[in-house]
């Protein structure tokens, strides 16, 4: 991954659910996962959650509380449990949110604190999911994950989050969009796909809009999947186990 862009970090895939714990259990079955962070914070979006930490990557699983909630339109549009969000870290996020002004992304929310900033962009500009860039401070820590990462960097278990797959109508284009934001450059090599500071973005082709969106999580664990199968279909995406050279 010579080519990868440093300083641009892939640190959390977020999957949407109709019920949380149902989800959340056979989540943390399936990689060998610890008890997971609830943050109260995404009360404001209607939601309730758990974070698991993977590595210092995380996986998230959002679901609605009230009906009135983009997570429960995306839910009835989708008509399921699927991949939902993808949140990067970036060490320049002034230049990102530059850039996605330049282009005319829209912002549909917005923050910024001492340890920590966030802006999630609007997913039919972005498409293929909410994309959210985010700048930690300092670089490393993730006040998402819950206390032992808030304004400090936590102590990573093993594992992480490797790459993550989106499928849409067209993939380059979108694939442009999103390397544009972040800073990045395509790479045709297998596809279009974005090489990032320790893992990838991926994008594929859909026709369907119930087969659009983010797909795939790739992820290295110390253990293998249940059965020892490579793949797993779980709350609407693929669970892929991939080892430390495989990327």
């Amino acid at each position: 991954m010579s080519d990868a862009r440093p300083g641009v970090r892939l640190r959390q895939a977020v999957l949407v659910a109709a019920e949380l714990e149902p989800l959340a259990t056979a989540l943390q079955s399936a990689l060998g996962l610890t008890e997971p962070f609830r943050d109260p914070g995404v009360g404001e979006f209607g939601l309730a959650n758990v974070v698991f930490a993977l590595g210092d990557c995380f996986i998230e699983i959002v679901s609605p509380m009230r009906p009135d909630t983009p997570a429960g339109r995306y839910l009835s549009r989708h008509g399921g449990d699927g991949g939902y969000m993808a949140i990067f870290d970036l060490q320049d996020l002034a230049a990102a949110r530059e850039r996605a002004a330049a282009l005319g992304v829209r912002v549909v929310w917005q923050i910024d604190l001492p340890d920590i900033s966030g802006t999630h962009l609007h997913p039919a500009d972005m498409r293929g999911a909410i994309v959210s860039i985010d700048g930690s401070t300092p670089y490393g820590s993730w006040r998402w994950g819950g206390p032992q990462w808030t304004g400090r960097v936590g102590p990573p278990g093993a594992g992480r989050l490797a790459a993550i797959t989106i499928a849409v109508a067209d993939p380059e284009t979108v694939a442009a969009c999103w390397g544009e934001v972040l800073g990045v450059e395509v790479s045709e090599e297998q596809g279009p796909l974005l090489r990032l500071d320790g893992g990838e973005v991926r994008f594929q082709s859909a026709a369907a809009e119930s087969e659009q969106g983010l797909v795939e999580i790739a992820v290295e664990t110390p253990a293998e999947l249940p059965g020892g199968a490579p793949v797993l279909q779980l709350g609407g995406v693929r669970l892929r186990r991939v080892g430390s050279a495989q990327l």
